[in-house]
């Protein structure tokens, strides 16, 4: 099997299961792909597009650009591409390039207030336009990434997840290439020969502090590869009881639930909580095991779908 055969199987198989575990989308949405011009999101485009042919167009894919005014930006081959696959499609204008640069002094990265500029555009093109769901190229690296940096400067564990309803519940972020890896996103998209709009707003900007936290992460990978892996299956593994948030878990009050505390009929009832609790588990561990023996990672347009 050639190469980019290999690439797009293994990357369709992870974009299926990202779709099919966070049920990312339906029969009937209409999904807004933001093509920024990048490695990531040509390639999430051009793979969403192959789901929705092997879906019988059971869901709707749109490409949304928006030029920024960044000096250099030069869109007339992405808009040929689109073209020659007729890939609808629609790249808007507007000068937010002019307000970071206004707003940012110069030296200081610019990437939070261009983001969210962008941002805004994006959420409020999609809500006028009726797409249910907004798709953004953003991938495992990405998500690790960000999770390392909201520890190391914000002091929050957090990171970009992949699915969310927006602050004002108008419009649905999904990520569906929250599974896939960067490296090879970078290969696919080599061998597709896709026509790439570098960032020269952002990437003329050396030291950024994403840059060190992907070098950090690399380094740490080179010594046991299964690292980047560990930290993506910790997103998903949250253990409230062994953090320090007192929204999450209850630390004031453990006395009053430990066993043997109380009367005996509180003990009897914790007791039966804590098997309760256990028996709970139980199934929800058969559960996955057996969805997953049953092929759970179908893409849920595919197969759900057939019973909406």
């Amino acid at each position: 099997m050639p190469k980019i055969d290999q690439l797009e199987k293994k990357l369709l198989h992870y974009l299926g299961k990202a779709i099919a575990d966070y049920n990312m989308i339906q029969k009937g949405d209409r999904v807004m792909v933001c093509l920024s011009g990048g490695k990531d999101s040509f390639t999430l485009l051009h793979l969403l597009h192959q789901l929705r042919k092997r879906s019988r167009n059971r869901f709707e894919v749109f490409s949304y650009t928006l030029d920024q005014k960044q000096p250099g930006w030069d869109d007339r081959a992405l808009r040929a591409w689109l073209e020659e696959r007729s890939y609808p499609y629609e790249i808007a204008a507007k000068n937010t390039y002019a307000v970071v640069t206004d707003k940012i002094p110069e030296g200081n990265t610019y990437c939070s207030l261009c983001s969210r500029l962008r941002r805004g555009t994006i959420y409020e093109y999609a809500s006028l336009h009726g797409y249910s769901k907004i798709a953004l190229g953003h991938h495992r690296d990405d998500l690790i990434q960000s999770l390392l940096m909201s520890i190391l400067y914000n002091g929050e564990v957090r990171t970009m997840p992949p699915k969310l309803l927006t602050d004002d519940k108008r419009n649905i972020v999904i990520r569906p290439l929250a599974f896939c890896q960067e490296k090879d996103i970078a290969a696919y998209a080599e061998l597709q020969g896709f026509p790439i709009i570098p960032c020269n707003l952002c990437g003329s900007q050396d030291n950024l502090a994403r840059q060190r936290v992907k070098r950090l992460i690399d380094d740490l990978a080179a010594e046991n590869p299964k690292i980047p892996s560990s930290m993506l299956h910790a997103l998903g593994k949250v253990l409230p009881s062994q953090m320090m948030d007192r929204d999450l878990w209850d630390f004031k009050n453990l006395e009053q639930q430990r066993v043997g505390s109380g009367s005996q009929a509180d003990e009897t009832k914790a007791q039966q909580d804590y098997v309760i609790g256990r028996q709970q588990i139980g199934e929800q561990r058969l559960w996955k095991a057996q969805n997953k023996k049953a092929g759970a990672h179908t893409p849920a347009f595919s197969e759900q779908s057939k019973t909406t």
